[in-house]
């Protein structure tokens, strides 16, 4: 009777765990069978979701108009938005047509440089053209959230910067056991990053995962409205020999870059196998306790960004130091048990404050970027300066 009870209970286990890891086995095998996980070989990525919404979903009327109640917040008062806003219905009815019809195309931009330090150039699209791209990120979006890996913090809702320097402290303390170990850290940045996006390579990606070729028509409109004049040998002008470039000023390139970088994100989590990773846009770095293990990844991921992603490291911002030393990124400089803001934005807070007043949004803004570190000198030397 004993026997036959621990034969049973042990039979009833085999069940169960066949039933849990059969399914898990059979997706490995086929991610195995569809994807060549070499170190220096091919890489090859092949979707196993498709995106599920059709054309008609993203154009429809009611979809344009849930994205401009999104499009419109904090730009009521903006000129062009409010000479599209008194004649709305007749403006999206005939933005509907043309989307149905086939007929539409993308429009110019509206070119001006912004200073954040420093100088950046920003394309600005009309409202009748941001509309489409709000329309179509309200639905592609949530679909390629659940593609991305969690360490990928640039324009992400429940992410942001902040998230980003967070992770960075606990990956920093769990590499390092608590600061007991030495904690080395690559930090990498991709040179001229929105300008070097081929859109040819962006265009197979989307289309592993969209299988709607209206879809794919409507991306390849705004996508192809853009042309940088960048190529990766530095070249500017007629030399250049494929399209590049997206413009920073759209809402779905914000998408569209997370989408590129994805799977250069794949390529870091399941090939390299690097578990402490953190990417913000063009920014990442790696963790370990192996100074000669960074040196090598860094060899991969060179020749990965060349190869798939026609995108190159920035040779003076590739960096391997020791958390000790201090590491510079996301505008803070991060040590083993406290982060510090940059000395150049320092001397431009102080600058910038100098003779505001008190409850001046200048004064604000500042007082809330030092909230997170370690500034609690710095904010009495900004008081000091105020009127």
């Amino acid at each position: 009777m004993r026997v036959y009870l621990i034969r049973e209970h042990v039979s009833r286990f085999h069940r169960k765990m066949i039933a849990t890891f059969v399914p898990i086995f059979v997706y490995c095998y086929c991610m195995l069978n569809n994807g060549q996980n070499t170190l220096g070989g091919d890489y090859v990525k092949l979707s196993c979701i498709r995106f599920g919404h059709s054309y008609e979903d993203i154009i429809s009327i009611e979809n344009l108009l849930e994205a401009w109640k999104e499009f419109v917040r904090g730009k009521r008062k903006k000129r062009d938005v409010q000479e599209f806003q008194y004649r709305l219905m007749d403006n999206v009815l005939a933005l509907h047509r043309e989307l149905r019809d086939g007929t539409y195309h993308h429009g110019g931009y509206q070119h001006f440089k912004v200073s954040d330090p420093k100088p950046r150039d920003i394309h600005k699209a009309s409202v009748r053209d941001r509309l489409v791209h709000h329309a179509i990120y309200c639905k592609i979006n949530p679909f390629f959230e659940c593609t991305f890996i969690a360490d990928s913090y640039s324009c992400r809702i429940g992410k942001g910067t902040h998230n980003a320097l967070n992770r960075f402290r606990a990956y920093a303390y769990k590499v390092s056991k608590n600061h007991t170990h030495t904690c080395w850290v690559l930090k990498c940045d991709i040179r001229k990053f929105f300008a070097s996006i081929d859109h040819k390579i962006l265009l197979t990606t989307l289309t592993a995962y969209i299988p709607d070729r209206k879809i794919l028509a409507l991306l390849a409109e705004i996508i192809t409205s853009f042309e940088s004049a960048y190529s990766m040998d530095g070249t500017i002008g007629q030399s250049v020999l494929y399209r590049r470039g997206l413009p920073l000023g759209n809402l779905t390139s914000q998408l569209l870059v997370n989408i590129y970088m994805n799977e250069f994100d794949q390529y870091i989590k399941h090939t390299l196998k690097v578990r402490h990773y953190i990417r913000y846009a063009d920014d990442f770095v790696i963790f370990s306790r192996n100074k000669h293990e960074l040196e090598s990844t860094c060899r991969y991921i060179g020749m990965f960004l060349k190869n798939h992603l026609m995108l190159e490291l920035h040779p003076g911002k590739v960096s391997i130091r020791a958390l000790a030393s201090g590491v510079d990124f996301l505008g803070r400089v991060h040590f083993p048990d406290h982060r510090v803001l940059r000395s150049s934005t320092k001397r431009r807070a102080l600058r910038n404050c100098e003779g505001q007043e008190k409850d001046s949004l200048v004064i604000a803004s500042y007082l809330g970027l030092m909230k997170h570190g370690n500034t609690h000198k710095m904010s009495n030397r900004l008081m000091g300066v105020i009127v």
